[in-house]
């Protein structure tokens, strides 16, 4: 535990850790709740009396299942689903799916209990669960992703449904994924329902779903901006990853007046000095979602710095991003964006800076938002999707950026609600995970012992 532990989290996560022994992403995404949670639940008897947390802590469902596939030479392969139903005290699960070799019970324990609270912010009726597999696409031909989606959804279908729980894109899930997950659906229950969220628009999808979780991750950080009376007008902006989620907040950067520097993928990132445009941006779109290539292939065309095996910390910036996986940023990272004058680290990616980190980062008075609050844009539009799905119409681009932009600084001002503190700074931990708790602990006490 780190140093601001107090006796009664200790003693709460020893329950943590011998209920989930050897899931350690699990304890972590517990931990970085209970710390701040559990005093204001202390305070709150009626919360103590109906052991909210202790409830809200245990998934009400974990599913795993065998998912055997042929290859593309008619070899049988055999890889572990999962779906984790934690909490639907405010609404049906919700959440995506994630197929990545390194997918584990934990894993997904951790980003399922991240979503309850991420979904309870957006105020959306919403609940929170996770799911995947330990297969991994890439490499794989499309005619062999097609079949492993359509085992996986061949058993996961018995679980999920548009009212019960209702999956979306992660970490190796995209549009191709969705549809041919969506198709596998569509064809064992013979119905076309908006169960899955994520899909393209030709078939029940919402207009700015791909770029919603980058797009509300900038929407956010102009409301913290704005609370320290700047802009993000040439802002150095320093970026993690170069999927989904880092594609589109280096587009919404740039459209706002930043200077995106660097980009990167499990190899290693690029550092951009004078800044990344819209022309190269289209070279990473083309690059990372059509030819599935490198990051490195950017340094080799436009002869910038390529640092291979290393992450982005280590570049001055006003601004970082990181928006790649869980534990990218360590404490000695936090040190270096200390150092090197950083003001500002929010959230695109779920639990991508450890708890020393952000000790180090709060202690120096950098502004860090966790992704529960700054990235749940992309959530956020899935609910629009699924209520657009439901009344069977379709928004507009503008409405529902201008919804997603509405949600965003309504989860920033839950925030500096239950966040701020009486010199007037604001603890964004804190007040994203009171926020969200309270919310889903009411439902939870007015449901009954559920």
């Amino acid at each position: 535990m780190i140093a601001t532990t107090s006796p009664s989290v200790e003693k709460f996560m020893e329950l943590v850790v011998r209920r989930n022994p050897a899931q350690a992403e699990y304890q972590q995404a517990v931990f970085e709740v209970v710390r701040s949670v559990l005093p204001y639940v202390e305070e709150h008897p009626e919360y103590q009396k109906a052991n909210i947390l202790e409830r809200m802590i245990e998934p009400e469902r974990a599913l795993i299942f065998r998912v055997p596939w042929m290859d593309d030479k008619g070899n049988y392969r055999v890889n572990r689903g999962y779906r984790v139903q934690m909490n639907n005290a405010i609404g049906p699960y919700k959440g995506g799916l994630r197929f990545h070799p390194n997918v584990t019970l934990s894993i997904l324990k951790f980003l399922a209990f991240e979503q309850v609270f991420k979904n309870s912010l957006t105020t959306l009726p919403m609940g929170g669960g996770k799911g995947g597999a330990d297969f991994d696409p890439k490499g794989k031909s499309d005619a062999e992703v097609m079949r492993f989606c359509q085992s996986f959804m061949t058993e996961l279908h018995r679980h999920i449904g548009k009212d019960t729980d209702i999956p979306a894109g992660d970490i190796g899930v995209g549009a191709r994924e969705i549809g041919y997950l969506f198709g596998q659906y569509k064809r064992l229950t013979n119905e076309f329902t908006g169960v899955l969220t994520g899909k393209g628009y030709t078939y029940g999808g919402s207009l700015i779903r791909p770029e919603a979780t980058g797009y509300g991750l900038l929407f956010f950080v102009e409301e913290m901006l704005e609370t320290i009376g700047e802009s993000m007008k040439d802002k150095k902006v320093v970026v993690s990853g170069s999927g989904n989620v880092a594609q589109y907040a280096i587009e919404k950067v740039i459209a706002l007046g930043g200077i995106p520097l660097t980009a990167s993928d499990s190899d290693g990132f690029i550092y951009d000095p004078d800044g990344i445009t819209h022309e190269k941006l289209e070279f990473i779109l083309e690059l990372k979602n059509e030819k599935r290539g490198r990051i490195s292939e950017y340094a080799e065309k436009y002869g910038v710095p390529y640092y291979e095996g290393e992450r982005p910390w280590k570049i001055p910036c006003d601004i970082a991003l990181p928006c790649a996986v869980q534990n990218e940023l360590d404490e000695n990272d936090a040190k270096l964006l200390v150092k090197n004058g950083c003001k500002m680290v929010a959230e695109g990616a779920n639990m991508p800076t450890t708890p020393e980190a952000i000790e180090v980062l709060q202690e120096n008075g950098i502004l860090y938002a966790p992704g529960k609050a700054a990235n749940a844009g992309g959530v956020a539009t899935s609910g629009l999707e699924m209520s657009q799905n439901s009344i069977r119409l379709s928004w507009t681009r503008e409405e529902v950026e201008n919804k997603l932009r509405t949600i965003m600084k309504n989860i920033h001002e839950q925030c500096v609600k239950y966040g701020k503190k009486e010199d007037g700074t604001i603890d964004y931990v804190k007040g994203a995970n009171i926020a969200g708790f309270v919310r889903v602990a009411d439902a939870m006490l007015a449901e009954g012992h559920v």
